[in-house]
């Protein structure tokens, strides 16, 4: 038995070391004490508009952007949560899905599912065992697609999100949701009824969100309720959060959310007396809400509650009812973040939780679609007009000047504003897509709300069926182009009410700047398919938004500094391909981005520091096929300086003519007389480095100066290496090291570690030689006080360890062809590049590898070293040789005992709990 260290949250034993502990039973039911855990987890839309990728986030460092980085701190950690021993080895590894319940918005799943695919597969399976684990209630549920706030939302946008998120559900998790998250559990009653239309069966709310419940009066009666149907006000957020609740659609309460009126004033408008208002009959349509426990939930966020599993388990406790009724719900709701990135670590404390903590205390472990299966709803709740959980003046926070989220003296004024210019701009596109849309479609808005067939999935073959089925005739190719233009037209107004850009504090932040941006391609697609322009107006609606930022006082000149600049034409696209053609060979079929780019013709020329290319290039848009060909010069003259310029093909005479001639004035050697030649060829306009989309742009910018950062780190070296007595002078008689040489040191040991992990990454002949280099370097290092800056290494040595104990778990399906020789000297090699990694002081994750290793651990390992163990018991039964004593035992799949051994000691290296296994192979 193993304990759990309490420095890793907790303390208790677990059944079997090293093994994930087992899900509840498949027939698990919901009595007793029940526990929900819902994590929200949500990431805003960040991609480009017209690249449809997320560019390079600066703030996000050391990740890519905003997205990776909560992946590598949560998405991930929970997939692969670690239950850790009292030496902080990995006893278990837990797939948090499999136990909380959750929704992951669609824009983060399409990241996940292109970028992470294994968390993507982990959550997918996750939710099928729940399925499995729960009579088929799944821990997923769905979410509005964009995160909009839904109150705000005209009719017609409120059926497409909810649409939209139920057919992206549908298409992941291969089964219809039950419930639905609400973006900030923002909710009216009109929100409600197209749920209810939509099949959508139970919701979460706050507990701040209902306003009034009573004992439900019919079959579905409260055990022991009084029958009079007496309301119980629960405005203040009283509601007990321990049952579910019927919200009714009556009549009368539209009518009053219509008015935006509590349903207190009901006397008003239905039963003059005072008395209860009428019983819901059969017909009445309803759906079912969770309230999650409101302060237990906010303590988890802001408090120290996930601290350890025993913390956590100690605080749900304090909501248990003790009146002994049959089943009780404890449930508790947070971003999904929270675990992992804005707590550190804390998907440790849900893992051991889910696991041992919570069934300990005979606590089961479910769902909300599970739960209300076997518990229907017996009370009925009335919900207060309009509410959300982030903002306690209703929808406020996304619509007005409400004092939520503001902070520092800012203020909130642009809020208003900003929704109104936007609501206009909808409105406006709205008659643009109807008569046009008209001419190319049966029906627009149906095809709208199955456009998210086309979004999933944009492969020619799916995008021609969608026509197919939608077109009120079969389209030529223009046609097609816009009748695609129209229908992304209408997905970027969506996405620009998408919530986060009224969230915070101030206009010009990267959320609203992002939801101008979409607004802004909704913009330009209307142009392109009506000519309609609405730009101008647009601008000047914007111009009544204050910035709290000086550089921009008005929405109005954020637009112009962060939006209009990232606006990207074909012609943008083409002069990309055309600059880092110079640096890169491309195929004639290549993808950039969003776009297929497809080489009619190409020559490229160098004379001495010059370069250029000259070449014929057909764009197509993956989004909306639309289609052009250009041709193109990009002239490097050296170094930083480029001229490139584009125009549309015109004939191959003409096409042949520019390239000879351009060609003809480089034999010049002038790179004047270039470029005065493209522009005479060309026009005015070129682009230049700076147009470069940025990550290439940032990758030509390393190869242009890789010349000079090897002329210095020659020069480093040189400096090291004569003074390298000098500085162990200083070492031996303890002095400070002058900070020039011990900066040479640094820079020249980590170039040679650098260049030798490179090395070893791409040999293996020479791996031997070139890993006692990277060790060499590190004593040198160590001698000298250097701390070495090479994350490089640090990616390349954990890429290494990977493949080579992957390489080695995966001969284990031959292992007679393996001898132990050989065994024991990868195994060895990994020992080393761990104790380099060290060394090095590189901080190596080993996740991924520990992650295979348990995997191959309770698969492969540990039952051919129970098969061992078995054998020689059956040899001394039967008085047999002692086979193990000679060195010659072998389980069944062929490893002998003492390179079984050798893979358990691995697992130490690898910090994976292997103990109790290698304890048992010690009397041998």
């Amino acid at each position: 038995m193993v304990s759990i260290s309490t420095t890793q949250s907790d303390a208790s034993p677990v059944s079997a070391p090293g093994v994930t502990p087992p899900t509840q039973s498949s027939t698990a039911t919901a009595t007793g004490v029940c526990v929900t855990v819902h994590g929200h987890f949500y990431q805003p839309p960040r991609e480009n508009p017209y690249l449809d990728a997320i560019e390079r986030q600066a703030s996000a460092e050391p990740s890519h952007d905003w997205n990776e980085r909560i992946d590598r701190e949560c998405y991930r950690p929970n997939a692969f949560a670690r239950i850790l021993n009292d030496r902080g080895e990995v006893a278990g590894i837990v797939n948090n899905y499999e136990y909380l319940s959750f929704n992951i918005g669609p824009t983060l799943m399409s990241w996940l599912e292109r970028y992470d695919p294994e968390v993507y597969q982990r959550i997918l399976e996750a939710d099928r065992k729940s399925c499995q684990r729960l009579s088929g209630h799944g821990n997923a549920i769905a979410q509005v697609y964009n995160h909009i706030i839904m109150p705000l939302a005209n009719e017609r946008d409120k059926y497409t999100q909810i649409r939209w998120g139920i057919a992206d559900f549908r298409s992941r998790f291969d089964r219809d949701p039950e419930g639905m998250w609400l973006a900030e559990t923002a909710v009216d009653y009109a929100t409600l009824e197209v749920l209810v239309a939509q099949g959508i069966r139970f919701i979460v709310l706050a507990p701040s969100q209902a306003e009034r419940c009573r004992p439900l009066i019919g079959p579905n009666q409260a055990a022991g309720a009084e029958t009079d149907g007496e309301w119980h006000e629960v405005g203040g957020g009283q509601i007990d959060p321990t049952r579910p609740y019927r919200c009714y659609l009556k009549p009368e309460i539209r009518l009053m959310a219509d008015l935006q009126l509590s349903p207190l004033s009901s006397h008003s408008l239905g039963r003059r007396d005072g008395q209860p208002s009428a019983a819901p009959t059969a017909n009445t349509p309803y759906i079912d809400i969770f309230f999650y426990d409101g302060p237990i939930s906010r303590d988890m966020g802001f408090n120290d509650v996930l601290s350890s599993s025993h913390h956590l388990a100690g605080r749900l406790g304090q909501a248990v009812r003790g009146d002994h009724r049959p089943a009780q719900l404890i449930s508790v709701a947070t971003d999904g973040e929270t675990f992992g990135h804005h707590k550190n670590s804390t998907e440790k404390c849900l893992a051991y939780a889910f696991t041992e903590e919570f069934p300990r205390r005979g606590w089961t472990v479910t769902n909300f679609a599970h739960y209300l299966s076997q518990n229907p709803s017996d009370w009925e709740v009335e919900l207060k007009p309009v509410t959300a959980w982030s903002c306690s003046h209703g929808v406020d926070r996304w619509q007005d000047d409400c004092g939520c989220g503001g902070g520092g003296g800012w203020h909130l004024l642009w809020r208003r504003p900003l929704r109104d210019t936007l609501n206009w701009l909808r409105d406006r596109l709205i008659p643009i897509y109807e008569e046009a849309g008209r001419k190319l479609l049966r029906d627009p808005w149906q095809a709208r709300d199955e456009y998210i067939d086309v979004i999933r999935d944009r492969s020619p073959a799916n995008v021609d069926s969608f026509l197919e089925r939608h077109q009120v005739r079969p389209l030529d190719a223009a046609e097609q182009v816009d009748a695609l233009r129209l229908l992304e037209m209408q997905r970027h107004t969506l996405l620009m009410f998408t919530s986060c850009g009224w969230f915070f504090e101030e206009v010009s932040r990267p959320e609203g700047v992002q939801i101008l941006r979409y607004a802004a391609r909704a913009l330009e697609l209307a142009g392109e398919v009506t000519g309609v322009q609405l730009e101008k107006d647009f601008i000047d609606r914007l111009a009544l938004i204050p910035s709290n930022v000086d550089c921009f006082k008005t929405g109005a000149e954020v637009y112009r500094q962060q939006v209009t600049t990232a606006q990207i034409s074909l012609r943008q696209v083409a002069a990309h391909y055309a600059i880092s053609s110079l640096f890169a060979k491309y195929p004639r079929q290549q993808r950039v981005y969003c776009y297929q780019a497809q080489q009619e013709d190409f020559q490229i020329q160098r004379m001495g520091s010059m370069t250029l290319a000259v070449g014929q290039l057909q764009l197509t848009s993956e989004i909306t096929r639309e289609t052009e060909v250009f041709v193109f010069a990009a002239f490097h003259l050296g170094g930083w300086d480029f001229h490139c310029c584009i125009q549309p093909f015109g004939s191959r005479r003409s096409y042949t003519m520019l390239k000879d001639r351009l060609f003809g004035v480089l034999q010049e050697a002038s790179a004047a007389h270039a470029i005065l030649e493209m522009v005479r060829l060309f026009g005015d306009q070129s682009f230049s480095l700076r147009d470069l989309f940025a990550e290439e742009r940032h990758r030509i910018v390393q190869l242009l100066s890789q010349e000079n950062l090897t002329r210095l780190d020659q020069l480093y070296t040189q400096v090291y290496r004569e003074n390298y007595g000098v500085m162990m002078a200083f070492h031996r008689d303890e002095l400070p090291v002058p900070v020039e040489l011990q900066v040479a040191a640094e820079v020249a040991l980590g170039h040679r570690c650098l260049t030798a992990a490179k090395a070893l990454e791409l040999e293996s002949e020479d791996a031997e030689s070139l890993l006692a280099e990277i060790e060499a370097i590190a004593t040198e290092a160590g001698h000298l006080r250097c701390r070495l800056k090479v994350p490089e290494v640090k990616e390349i040595l954990e890429k290494l360890i990977w493949r080579t104990l992957d390489a080695l778990l995966q001969a284990g399906s031959a292992v007679d062809e393996r001898s132990p020789v050989k065994l024991e000297a990868d195994i060895l090699h990994i020992e080393r590049l761990i104790a380099v990694g060290d060394r090095l002081s590189l901080g190596l994750c080993l996740d991924k590898s520990q992650e295979l290793y348990f995997d191959s651990l309770y698969s492969q390992i540990v039952p051919l070293c129970l098969g061992c163990l078995q054998r020689r018991a059956a040899a001394q039964e039967e008085n047999k040789v002692d086979v193990v004593a000679l060195g010659i035992a072998r389980s069944d799949g062929g490893w002998e005992l003492s390179s079984i051994r050798q893979l358990l000691e691995l697992g130490q290296t690898l910090a994976v709990d292997v103990e109790c296994w290698l304890n048992q192979l010690i009397p041998f």
